[in-house]
């Protein structure tokens, strides 16, 4: 078993490859004077089990790098190439919702399919359907074992505890939850006024004197997670802390965490956060236990979804 890293979030890949007592794979990067991408394998994986660790954040750049190191692996005669994407990138776009618009989150698949990816390893998706964009295996992974380990050191009172989802897409993944917790279940209903961009309509679920805990996949601009919060606050929460599986913090999003109602925000380290977009409120918490057992199970044969049905 080989294990490489791209650049999108070696920290992860170390502590990955630190869980299996391996070392990590040599690979080079190098960029041309017209910031054309080079990838070499400094070793030899000729049937090898190769596994490519690789966050899609940013997208564009960091897809096209996966891609480029699955390709050359494949041309290197590895035996089998599996792609472990901690963060899918374009998984919002999972269907045609208006007219002459891609659905990205499918091309992003038949273009690791068609460079030979023989398997896919990621977590928390946007779209759990995007699993039926490949005829190869895909194993999906969540973040709660981890999640649940970490709400295990709040002192959560059941009967004045709250898992509220911030947006109807959200509403299986915190009910998960909130049942896992034994803890109450509320909903948001919003409206996506544009990309970005959403407004607050109804909250569904008794907030007043409650301990809130919002779930989210992601945070990317942070809107949908601050509205949530403040509506919880609106209608009588006692506190609010926020969990999202893949902290992105565009456009400013630190600084709107900071001075929103969240008394805390937890995060994975699925995705790098740059020193820049830390700030006092958060916490990033690490999968790289989870992704090492998946992969060693991958390796051997074994089952996947025994370990993480949590």
């Amino acid at each position: 078993m080989k294990v490489f890293s791209g650049r999108s979030n070696q920290p992860l890949t170390t502590e990955i490859v630190n869980h299996l007592g391996i070392e990590m794979g040599d690979v080079s990067f190098r960029l041309f004077a017209d910031g054309e991408l080079w990838v070499k394998f400094e070793e030899n994986i000729r049937g090898q089990d190769v596994f490519i660790i690789q966050s899609t954040h940013p997208p564009a750049e960091n897809i096209l790098e996966l891609i480029l190191m699955v390709d050359a692996a494949v041309r290197a005669s590895a035996d089998r190439v599996t792609a472990v994407i901690p963060y899918y990138g374009y998984a919002r776009q999972d269907r045609k919702d208006q007219p002459r618009v891609p659905i990205s989150a499918r091309v992003i698949m038949d273009m690791l399919s068609s460079v030979g990816a023989r398997r896919v390893l990621t977590m928390d998706l946007h779209s759990p359907q995007i699993q039926g964009f490949t005829h190869i295996p895909f194993d999906h992974l969540y973040a709660r074992k981890t999640m649940f380990k970490k709400l295990g050191e709040f002192d959560l009172h059941p009967e004045k505890t709250v898992i509220l989802a911030p947006d109807v897409g959200r509403a299986p993944m915190a009910q998960a939850y909130a049942k896992r917790l034994g803890v109450g279940f509320g909903l948001i209903d919003k409206r996506r006024t544009s990309p970005n961009k959403a407004e607050v309509v109804h909250l569904i679920g008794d907030m007043k004197d409650k301990q809130v805990i919002v779930i989210d996949d992601m945070i990317d601009t942070a809107g949908s997670m601050i509205g949530a919060a403040e509506s919880a606050v609106e209608n009588g929460a006692t506190s609010v802390v926020a969990l999202a599986t893949h902290g992105l913090f565009s456009g400013g999003a630190s600084e709107r965490i900071s001075a929103s109602s969240i008394e805390k925000i937890i995060v994975t380290d699925t995705v790098h956060v740059a020193d820049e977009k830390r700030f006092n409120k958060l916490e990033v918490i690490s999968v790289a236990d989870l992704f090492a057992d998946a992969i060693a199970n991958i390796h051997s044969g074994e089952s996947v979804s025994a370990l993480f049905n949590v």
